[in-house]
């Protein structure tokens, strides 16, 4: 089966390489945007956030990135300059944000990725660090 997914990965980050793991344990390989490098339009982030339920300010990332020097801290901001903010500096974008049939979803912790696959994992997945995720079953561990 054939299934469209894309992942907006940052290959240094842990999460976003287990998240994309899971993804290719499931059979599928997905479309890999290193957003870093080629970051998604204005129009198509506001669209994502959307689409994901979410506020920009959900999506903003504050670990290692210019977030505090910006004042992004700043609850009277408008999801309209945090998105500007986010233009400006992709690194503020959180990662790792999956487009599958199924929804966009922001996949902290990775695990919230499976909520996105239409197919099964096809056998166990551990975390890099070790931490079971699914079984040989591929069903997910508690």
């Amino acid at each position: 089966m054939a299934v469209d997914i894309i992942i907006y990965h940052h290959p240094a980050c842990g999460t976003s390489r287990n998240a994309l793991a899971m993804i290719r344990n499931a059979g599928i390989e997905p479309h890999v945007i290193e957003y870093l490098k080629t970051p998604p339009s204005r129009a198509l982030l506001v669209d994502l956030i959307v689409r994901a339920g979410m506020t920009a300010r959900d999506l903003l990332r504050q670990k290692d990135t210019p977030y505090a020097a910006l004042g992004l801290d700043d609850a009277t901001l408008s999801d309209d300059a945090l998105v500007d903010a986010m233009m400006a500096h992709p690194i503020l974008i959180n990662r790792p944000l999956v487009v599958s049939p199924l929804g966009v979803k922001l996949c902290r912790p990775s695990e919230a990725v499976l909520e996105l696959l239409p197919t099964r994992q096809s056998g166990a997945f551990a975390k890099e660090d070790g931490e079971p995720v699914v079984d040989a079953d591929g069903q997910r561990v508690a």
